[in-house]
């Protein structure tokens, strides 16, 4: 079972997600974005300045124990994010698609579903070996 306080920092990761990934809904459509969409129509600093959100996001992460594999991963999608992100207009198109923030909340929420499923290695009983019966003579 995630901890409870793993599980409302997790809540607040995903509220943090949903804002800067998926806040608002495009008029007539289904397309969803976020702050981080408006945000990254700033040229030149726009994108830079959504990497604070998605940085406390992984700092969530390492602080409740996440591998450092599963961190690299994250810190991946952010920088693909950022990336595309700094492309004039076809990278603030693309950017509304890749949702780093989301990706990221999901990782984290699969890690910490998964880690509660795999009981804790339990110690091997030491046993004493019997000695073998002596041979007749």
């Amino acid at each position: 079972m995630i901890p409870n306080d793993h599980f409302d920092r997790l809540e607040r990761v995903e509220r943090v997600a949903h804002r800067m990934d998926r806040a608002f809904r495009l008029p007539f459509t289904s397309i969803r974005l976020g702050w981080d969409s408006v945000i990254g129509l700033v040229p030149g600093i726009g994108d830079t300045l959504a990497l604070a959100p998605a940085a406390w996001i992984v700092n969530e992460a390492r602080e409740m124990g996440a591998p450092t594999i599963l961190l690299g991963r994250m810190a991946g999608n952010i920088a693909i994010d950022w990336m595309v992100g700094l492309l004039p207009l076809v990278g603030d198109i693309l950017d509304v698609g890749y949702k780093a923030n989301t990706r990221n909340a999901r990782l984290l929420r699969d890690w910490l579903e998964h880690r509660d499923r795999i009981p804790e290695a339990q110690p091997v009983p030491f046993v004493e070996p019997t000695p073998a019966p002596a041979a007749a003579a």
